[in-house]
């Protein structure tokens, strides 16, 4: 998220009170801030703790409301219980998840190590999300009215050559699936899952890479938009997902990719 000043923008979200992950940096900042400027409660969480609390100093200092629980580990359910906890403490009820954080090794399939690098991301990236929509849905329910934000990414839908993402890929094909049976199960309720597919983003995590020239021109090139997105490209999609004019909206997976994955 860019620095410029963060103001009001709409009621979109006004009365609703989301829980997004990764708030510290790249997309789950960006949502955070975008919530909050679209009238949302917003508890944010993060590894990195600073990082958490710096974006929720930004948004209070702009009159919207927005707080933290970090550091939190989203891989043990006692830090999720925790977050949870909290935010219906300060809150009094949580409305939308938006599960930003994440982690991934690269590596090719013949040097990718299983227990240092297959399975922290498969934990990262599938077990952060399950334990959070599991310790937050009896009060999904109980909003009658819930949205759940996943992401999966364009490398569950395809691959690009020079990126070593076998790992990645398979957690965020669990994602689509994943939020798929979440969808299902959560209907009765009131409660909606969708996914946001995003291309690739300029963040704090994918800058090394850029700075690679072969592969920034490899991967622009993909691009029907001639340009790599940003958190906000994203968060404005998650706005939508988590307002009501979205309601007949569950099951469904958004591209947002400059049309990485139509190209």
């Amino acid at each position: 998220m860019s620095e410029a000043p963060l103001g009001r923008l709409s009621d979109r979200l006004a009365g609703k009170v989301a829980i997004v992950t990764g708030s510290g940096h790249g997309i789950g900042q960006g949502c955070a801030l975008m919530f909050a400027r679209h009238g949302a409660r917003v508890m944010g969480c993060d590894l990195d703790g600073p990082a958490a609390a710096l974006t929720a100093e930004r948004a209070l200092a702009a009159g919207l409301e927005c707080a933290s629980v970090a550091p939190c580990d989203l891989t043990r359910p006692d830090e999720v219980a925790r977050l949870v906890a909290a935010t219906v403490a300060r809150f009094g009820c949580i409305d939308i998840l938006v599960n930003a954080a994440a982690w991934a090794a690269f590596a090719p399939i013949e040097s990718m190590d299983y227990e240092r690098e297959w399975q922290p991301t498969l934990r990262a990236e599938l077990d952060t999300v399950f334990l959070l929509c599991q310790a937050a849905w009896p009060q999904l329910k109980a909003s009658g009215r819930a949205s759940i934000v996943n992401f999966a990414s364009a490398n569950a839908h395809g691959v690009m050559q020079g990126s070593a993402a076998i790992a990645h890929c398979a957690g965020k094909g669990g994602i689509l699936a994943m939020t798929r049976q979440l969808a299902m199960e959560g209907a009765p309720f009131g409660i909606r899952a969708n996914t946001i597919s995003p291309g690739l983003v300029v963040t704090a995590a994918t800058r090394p890479v850029l700075a690679d020239p072969v592969f920034h021109a490899r991967a622009l090139a993909k691009h029907m938009v001639n340009r790599l997105g940003t958190p906000e490209d994203i968060a404005w999609c998650a706005t939508y997902l988590a307002a009501d004019e979205s309601a007949w909206v569950t099951a469904a997976d958004f591209p947002i990719d400059g049309g990485t994955t139509k190209w």
